[in-house]
């Protein structure tokens, strides 16, 4: 056994662990891009690396370029939300107007209408969106009252439902209290899904069917939007962008002068580019990793 003065000794010198690596570039800060919204929200990159986000209370969507052009896409855009690409390229909204999902065909902007209630009861209010890899589609439906909503009260309980390519909608966990942020890991078997009502993150395994099993506390923090990178890491929205590993350990911190952020994507032509909406602004920060497919 070794003396007490010995161990004593060698902790003392012994090198601290390394500190986890951010993804962040060397010395990058984020860059304000554009300013002026009144509330934006739910950015998601096409294949090309441009970046499509909404103004929700101006009724729009604009595109940021892949050479740094501001557009409005579409307008009106029924009060969209969150919105998320698929593999085929057609652009999914969370169509907050009317309670809506949509789908937008981004070379004609023509809408379909996807889901419009569940059961006929009216949704809450579809609120983020992630396509998987096969084409269905989860999102989440929490309860936050609209001034311009003209209907009466809720008509279901919130919660995270799962729409099949085949066109199935089925509530795929309803045990939550006020599901918001949702992002799936590109291989189409983990999905992360934040709850405001308990203040935690959730990862789930997927089945193929599209059950959720096996949901397990993933971080405390719930967060408003979220993607992955390409080594794991999940991001989270609330005051500036917190960064965690696939373990859930926070790896990173990334403020902006604005504060609170509301969602978060890659972007860019090579993908190394992270994207912050924060309301009032759209941010941009240089990364070492790159974006995940499908954010």
């Amino acid at each position: 056994m070794r003396p007490l003065s010995l161990v004593l000794l060698l902790a003392a010198v012994a090198p601290a662990a390394d500190p986890p690596a951010s993804p962040v570039a060397d010395g990058a800060v984020p860059e304000k891009l554009a300013g002026g919204f009144a509330f934006t929200e739910g950015p998601a990159p096409d294949a090309a690396g441009n970046v499509y986000f909404t103004d929700q209370p101006n009724d729009r969507i604009h595109k940021w370029s892949t050479d740094g052009k501001l557009t409005t896409f579409l307008e009106p855009c029924g009060r969209s939300n969150g919105l998320c690409f698929d593999a085929a390229g057609t652009l999914w909204a969370c169509a907050d107007a009317q309670n809506e999902l949509w789908k937008i065909d981004v070379a004609t902007k023509k809408v379909t209408v996807v889901v419009k209630d569940h059961a006929g009861k009216l949704l809450n209010g579809p609120n983020d969106i992630w396509v998987r890899p096969d084409g269905g589609a989860y999102f989440t439906d929490p309860l936050y009252k609209r001034p311009y909503w003209k209907r009466g009260p809720q008509e279901q309980p919130q919660a995270v439902y799962f729409l099949s390519k085949e066109g199935k909608l089925v509530k795929a966990d309803a045990d939550v209290k006020q599901p918001n942020g949702i992002i799936g890991t590109p291989d189409g078997k983990t999905l992360y899904v934040a709850d405001f009502g308990v203040k935690k993150t959730h990862a789930y395994d997927i089945d193929p069917d599209g059950t959720l099993k096996n949901r397990r506390v993933f971080c405390d923090q719930a967060s408003d939007g979220m993607t992955v990178d390409d080594a794991g890491n999940v991001y989270f929205t609330t005051r500036g962008v917190q960064v965690y590993d696939k373990t859930g350990k926070k790896v990173a911190q990334i403020d902006t002068p604005d504060g609170g952020c509301t969602n978060v994507c890659f972007g860019g032509a090579d993908m190394r580019t992270l994207f912050i909406t924060t309301g009032k602004s759209l941010y941009a920060v240089k990364m070492r990793t790159k974006g995940a497919a499908r954010q």
